[in-house]
């Protein structure tokens, strides 16, 4: 069996790739959702002392907010497929003098730690697996009973702009179009209350938060938007959805500002979702 035929209807593994670019590109979006991520965690318990694993870690940015709440008497286990994200992951934690956090190159739903978590933690996880229940099922196993897990996922739906702006209302359908068509769910966040349950997990407390602004707003998350459709423009035009030229990414954000601008526009990102439970 293929690579793609193993995965259904995914065409590519992770579609955001591994580039400099794009952990450049998670470090501007981690500074806009971070804040929402923190919120999540707190409100789901995580506190001083525990021990928890992070699922999808990247560029460490969820594990170093992780590490921020357990303190340095609690410990943070980082995971990624990805050698070149785990590589970044360290170095940043290196650079922090995060000596109570840990990155692994692994599956975290068929690796074998060496004790169980107090919580299990994933930020834009999920929405890239091609089966998260049985994703949230395979992970769930490292928690200790009486266990957090929580996990914050996007949901495309209340994205949109009003007046409507049409470029930044034409990258919202290619993101979300794109993203049906290689097997990433859009709408992952508001599918975790029916992931949680038929995984097995108890039903999850939930909260969903947006950014939203004018056009001289820098955090209105336009830039956010924007950048992630010049990271997916390669698949856009692979997949058929926009050709690149049309797209015109070395413009997009300018062009984006200025039309919301001219129409006195406000603009909503995607929704934010957290979900959370106890085992």
């Amino acid at each position: 069996m293929s690579k793609e035929e193993s995965q259904g209807k995914r065409r590519y593994e992770y579609e955001l790739g591994h580039s400099d670019r794009e952990l450049k590109r998670l470090a501007t979006q981690a500074a806009l959702v971070d804040p929402m991520t923190h919120q999540y965690l707190s409100r789901a318990g995580i506190q001083t002392g525990m021990r928890v694993l992070d699922i999808g870690s990247g560029a460490g940015d969820v594990a170093f907010l992780a590490a921020k709440i357990v303190g340095p008497t609690g410990t943070v286990a980082g995971s990624d497929r990805s050698s070149t994200a785990v590589e970044a992951a360290r170095e940043r934690a290196k650079a922090r003098a995060l000596d109570n956090v840990t990155f692994y190159e692994c599956d975290p739903a068929t690796f074998a730690f060496d004790s169980p978590f107090d919580a299990i933690v994933g930020r834009y996880v999920l929405m890239f697996s091609p089966d998260p229940v049985a994703m949230l099922r395979g992970i769930a196993r490292h928690l200790r009973p009486g266990g957090i897990i929580v996990f914050h996922e996007v949901d495309w739906t209340g994205a949109a702009s009003s007046p409507s702006s049409p470029t930044y209302d034409n990258c919202l359908r290619c993101i979300a179009e794109t993203f049906h068509k290689v097997g990433t769910n859009p709408n992952m966040g508001l599918g975790l209350h029916s992931a949680f349950i038929k995984a097995g997990l108890p039903a999850p407390t939930m909260a969903v938060s947006a950014l939203a602004g004018g056009g001289a707003d820098i955090l209105s998350g336009i830039d956010l938007v924007s950048d992630l459709a010049v990271t997916m423009a390669p698949v856009m035009e692979q997949t058929g959805v926009i050709s690149v030229a049309e797209l015109g990414p070395d413009s997009l954000q300018e062009r984006i500002r200025a039309e919301v601008v001219a129409n006195q526009s406000v603009v909503v990102g995607r929704y934010e979702v957290g979900a959370w439970s106890r085992l």
